[in-house]
């Protein structure tokens, strides 16, 4: 407490010494998450995959770790001022958690767009919460005027010494818990986590290789590293790790100790999010799901490696996880939908009906379509949702209406928006 002064003199802002006292300050405030194999995702990545669980967390992320060691440093006149923090999520939540915790006053400041079960929760533990403009950006600006005009200490998400060596305590975790490995896969927003974690693994375990994950769409800390202008945008998946800004802290922990970057696209994002929930029986949200994205993206950078993964964090929203998995059965074929014309007399449905049931298919939905041109005027389109098996089972199933006399057309989607000719 009280610790004012850089906290080391290393050639980046931490060094070792550092995470090794983050990790004294947390030890039984912060859960100690276990590291454990997965023989399942091993078999889908050709790796051997160990999966590191801090979406077990109070908060249900990984930033539980940075926030408290920011606060346990702060005097006892800026525990009695209080705390802001900039965050429409995770970091919000983990401040608002441990200030709680530490009698600390603490505000958060929220983009106004942000979805109320957020706002809710951050309120829930204890937060006087803020919500001021559109953007992160914008929010990021009022939080630094309200910490000035009320003497708030900013507690900030990233480029932070304290934060990035609490960061970095998972490494500790992982290298004294896990096997030997060869690689560490960990999310890239501002540069925190991995730095934290690249600092840790690199003074114990050098031939350990960093390698890390970014969004697709906001590239920022793979373009900085080369020297390119910073073009972020577009809706992701990843939104904690959607950061257009690297920390000035972190930057040159990652250009000199990560071998590379991954960057990964919002299909792999999707799959890996259902794969941890199907396989692993646990949510993951878009960024912590990244490192698995990675793999599912290059597999032969990964293949026949030991693997390390960070499932950094679980907060992903319930109707976000409801479309995933509906249209992950749908990539898998497991949920087809189908489309078929039919004469409008009685009985015909019926048939329908029974010849699914017949070959096993689980009707999910049926709509009847009548009054469209593209029906003939004694007919009738239906559209049923099935459940199936597999491919195989789908296959079948549509085999088997033809041979009975019905035109089958298949949809693309639940919607059924699309149609294959």
């Amino acid at each position: 407490m009280g610790q004012r002064a850089p906290i080391s003199s290393n050639a980046f802002c931490i060094g070792l010494e550092d995470i090794q006292k983050a990790a004294l300050q947390i030890a039984g405030q912060v859960l100690r998450t276990p590291l454990l194999p997965s023989p399942q995702l091993s078999q889908i990545t050709g790796a051997e995959v160990w999966v590191k669980y801090e979406n077990l967390q109070a908060t249900g992320s990984f930033k539980e770790r940075g926030a408290l060691v920011k606060l346990e440093s702060l005097t006892e006149a800026e525990r009695k001022r209080g705390v802001i923090a900039m965050s429409a999520g995770n970091h919000a939540q983990a401040v608002a958690y441990h200030a709680k915790r530490l009698g600390i006053p603490a505000v958060i400041v929220m983009p106004e767009p942000t979805p109320f079960v957020k706002v809710g929760n951050t309120e829930a533990l204890g937060a006087e919460v803020v919500l001021a403009g559109e953007l992160l950006v914008q929010a990021a600006e009022k939080a630094e005027q309200l910490a000035a005009e009320r003497e708030l200490t900013l507690i900030h998400p990233y480029n932070d010494p304290f934060v990035i060596a609490g960061q970095g305590t998972i490494a500790l975790e992982v290298l004294e818990d896990g096997p030997s490995l060869d690689m560490l896969i960990i999310p890239i927003g501002g540069g925190g986590l991995i730095a934290g974690n690249a600092i840790a693994v690199k003074a114990l375990k050098p031939e350990i290789e960093i390698v890390g994950v970014e969004s697709a769409h906001y590239p920022s800390m793979y373009q900085a590293i080369r020297g390119e202008s910073i073009e972020c945008g577009g809706q992701t998946l990843a939104e904690g790790i959607a950061v257009k800004t690297p920390g000035t802290l972190t930057l040159p922990v990652v250009e000199a100790l990560v071998s590379n970057i991954v960057l990964v696209d919002e299909d792999r994002l999707e799959r890996a999010i259902a794969l941890y929930l199907t396989h692993q029986k646990t949510m993951a949200e878009g960024a912590g799901a990244a490192g698995l994205a990675a793999m599912l993206a290059e597999p032969d950078r990964f293949k026949g490696k030991r693997v390390g993964l960070y499932l950094s964090g679980g907060n992903i929203d319930p109707p976000v996880l409801a479309s995933i998995m509906l249209r992950s059965l749908e990539r898998e074929n497991k949920i087809i939908s189908l489309r078929i014309t039919i004469d409008d007399r009685p009985g015909i449905l019926g048939a329908i009906t029974t010849l699914l049931g017949e070959e096993h298919a689980n009707i999910l939905e049926v709509s009847h379509r009548r009054m469209f041109l593209d029906v003939p005027a004694k007919g009738l389109s239906v559209d049923f949702m099935i459940e199936t098996k597999d491919a195989a089972h789908s296959a079948a199933v549509i085999a088997r209406l033809e041979v009975e006399g019905f035109a089958v057309v298949r949809l693309k989607g639940s919607a059924g928006a699309e149609i294959d000719p």
